[in-house]
C-alpha cells in the first residue's frame, strides 16, 4: 500500500496517535481533529494587459481556545485547502508547545507570485485582505508571511486592513518591514529557533557539535539563515545545500556569506565555485551530524528514510517527514526535532512583534534573541522529558505535550 501524502490526512494522524496515547475523551479529539472555520473566496485582480483574472484563496482557523489564531499566508501555485488545513493544525500545535498564548491559522492563494507584475501582486494581496479583514485583527487572528510571500506584501495587506476599518493597528499583521512596526531578529527567526534546538539536542545527545557536517535541503529564508548561523552558533560545516534546482556539495565545506551571494546573484546555488553538483534527494540522505530540510512537505518518505545518515535531522520546513518515515527514523537512530518544535522561532518572534506593536515600545534584538533562546530551550526540554518519559519518538512527544494543553484550554471554556 502507498503511502497516504494528504498533508492534512497526516495531521490528523499524527493527532489520532496523541489522542490515543492522552486518552482523550471521544468528544474532545472529533472538536480537535478539524478546524473550527475556515473561509473560501474569490478575488478578480485586473491584470497589466486588461484582462481581469480570478484567484482562489483561502484562510483556515483552526483552533482558538488558546488565544488569537496565528499562521502565515502562502502564494503557492499548488497551493491546497488540505496543505492550508494541515499547516493551520500544526500551527496549534506550535503556538501550544513554545506556550505562547495563540491558536493556530493559516492562508493561501493558488497563484505563481514569480509570473505577477509589481503591480498585479499589490492588488492580490490588498484583494486578500478585503476578504478576510472582518475575520482577522489583533484579537482574533493574526497572519503572517510563508512560502512566497514577504514584509512588503504584509505592508499593504496591514494598509488595506488599517483603510478598511479607520484607524491603525499594526498589530494585525506581523512580519512587517522595521518601519512598519516589524520586530527586530524577525528575519532570521526561525532558523535561528531551530539553531537553538539542534544545540539542545546535541548537548542530550552527547554530540560536540563543533566542526561536524550539516547539510540544508531547501534554500530559501529559513535554509539561507540555517547555513549562517549553523556556521556562527554551532561550528558545524555545512557541505551542501539544495534549492528547487538542485544542490551543490564539497566536503571543505560552503561557506554561507559566499554561498548566500552566489544564490542571490545568480538565482540558483548551482554552478558554484569549486563545488560538484547534487540532487535534492542524494542531499538528503548524505552521511552528516545534522540535516536540515527546509524546503516543502513530505520529502522524507518511507521509500528513502531508511537511507538517511544523519544523526539530526532539524525540520526547518512544514511537515517534511511522513508518519511512515518517522517510524523507520526512530527505530535507525536519528533523532528527529519535529517541524512543530524546530521551526516555531518564526512564530514565537511574530507573537513577540504583535505583544511590540500593542504597547507600541520595540525591543532591541539582543533581547528578541534572549528571549526567543529561552522559549525554545524550555520547549525543547518539555518534549525531551515527555519523550522519555513515554518511550516515544520526539514528533509523538512533541504532540503529547500540545494537544495536552489544547485540550485543556477547550476543557477549562467548557467547549466540550
Amino acid at each position: 500500500m502507498s503511502e497516504n501524502l494528504n498533508p492534512f490526512s497526516i495531521a490528523q494522524a499524527q493527532l489520532d496517535e496523541a489522542a490515543e496515547i492522552l486518552q482523550l475523551e471521544p468528544a474532545m479529539h472529533a472538536f480537535l481533529r478539524n478546524p473550527m472555520r475556515e473561509f473560501h473566496f474569490l478575488i478578480p485582480v485586473r491584470m497589466d494587459d486588461g484582462h481581469t483574472e480570478i484567484f482562489k484563496g483561502f484562510r483556515v482557523q483552526y483552533n482558538d481556545a488558546r488565544g488569537p489564531n496565528k499562521g502565515g499566508i502562502r502564494f503557492h501555485f499548488d497551493e491546497t485547502i488540505d496543505t492550508v488545513r494541515a499547516l493551520s493544525a500544526w500551527m496549534t500545535w506550535k503556538t501550544a508547545v513554545v506556550d505562547i498564548p495563540l491558536g493556530g491559522g493559516k492562508g493561501g492563494v493558488i497563484c505563481d507570485p514569480r509570473e505577477l507584475s509589481p503591480r498585479e501582486l499589490e492588488q492580490l494581496s490588498r484583494g486578500y485582505m478585503r476578504n478576510i479583514a472582518r475575520y482577522v485583527g489583533l484579537t482574533k487572528d493574526v497572519p503572517a508571511p510563508d512560502v512566497y510571500t514577504n514584509p512588503q506584501i504584509m505592508a499593504w495587506m496591514m494598509d488595506e486592513y488599517e483603510m478598511l476599518v479607520g484607524h491603525h493597528e499594526p498589530g494585525v499583521i506581523t512580519g512587517k518591514p522595521l518601519e512598519l512596526g516589524g520586530s527586530a531578529g524577525r528575519g532570521d527567526a526561525t532558523a535561528r529557533g531551530g539553531v537553538y534546538v539542534v544545540r539542545e539536542a546535541a548537548r542530550v545527545l552527547g554530540i560536540d557539535l563543533q566542526g561536524k557536517t550539516a547539510a540544508v535541503q531547501g534554500y530559501g529564508n529559513a535554509g539561507t539563515f540555517a547555513h549562517k548561523l549553523a556556521e556562527e552558533i554551532l561550528g558545524l560545516k555545512v557541505i551542501a545545500v539544495s534549492d528547487s534546482r538542485g544542490g551543490i556539495i564539497n566536503a571543505n565545506g560552503l561557506p554561507a556569506a559566499e554561498t548566500i551571494a552566489h544564490k542571490a546573484n545568480n538565482g540558483s546555488v548551482g554552478g558554484f565555485p569549486g563545488a560538484d553538483s547534487i540532487t535534492n534527494e542524494e542531499l538528503l540522505e548524505l552521511d552528516v551530524t545534522v540535516l536540515f530540510p527546509s524546503a516543502l512537505e513530505n520529502v522524507i518518505t518511507a521509500q528513502n528514510a531508511g537511507r538517511i545518515k544523519a544523526k539530526i535531522s532539524a525540520e526547518l520546513a512544514n511537515g517534511p517527514t511522513t508518519p511512515e518515515a518517522d517510524a523507520i527514523l526512530y527505530e535507525n537512530g536519528v533523532y528527529v526535532l519535529p517541524d512543530f518544535l524546530c521551526n516555531a522561532g518564526g512564530v514565537t518572534v511574530s507573537y513577540f512583534e504583535m505583544a511590540q506593536n500593542a504597547y507600541q515600545y520595540y525591543w532591541p534584538v539582543e533581547m528578541v534573541h534572549e528571549r526567543l533562546d529561552q522559549k525554545m530551550t524550555k520547549a525543547f526540554q518539555a518534549v525531551h522529558e515527555m519523550a522519555v518519559a513515554k518511550q516515544v519518538n520526539n514528533r509523538v512527544a512533541a504532540y503529547l505535550v500540545a494537544v495536552a494543553r489544547g485540550a485543556q484550554a477547550v476543557r477549562l471554556r467548557g467547549w466540550v
